[in-house]
């Protein structure tokens, strides 16, 4: 399991997210994080669902050393949310090697 390569992912992750103004202090609601929909779309912006989300989820499993999920596509989602904006490249990128690197592991 790629767990060192994933963590210093999930952190350079959370920097971009700080250095993009993106990063909030505030959790969404209870009805919001209990969304069933794909990246909580129906109820939180994708860059909660990356930090209130993903994040901590991806935490729980490497410090548990369970295994990570082989089947994530985070980039898509931000490419469609964010389309090709230049402020948002390097986060879409650092989501592609998430996605690259977690599909990579699983064959």
């Amino acid at each position: 399991m790629p767990f060192l390569a994933t963590e210093k992912l999930l952190l350079a992750i959370e920097a971009e997210l700080k250095a993009q103004g993106m990063w909030s202090a505030t959790e969404p609601g209870a009805a919001a994080m209990a969304s069933q929909a794909p990246f909580a779309c129906d109820s939180m912006a994708f860059e909660a669902w990356l930090q209130f989300i993903l994040l901590p989820k991806m935490r729980t499993l490497i410090d548990a050393e369970m295994p990570l999920p082989s089947a994530i596509a985070t980039a898509p989602m931000a490419e469609h949310v964010w389309g090709e904006a230049p402020t948002y490249r390097n986060l879409i990128t650092l989501l592609r090697t998430l996605d690259e690197l977690l599909t990579k592991q699983a064959r």
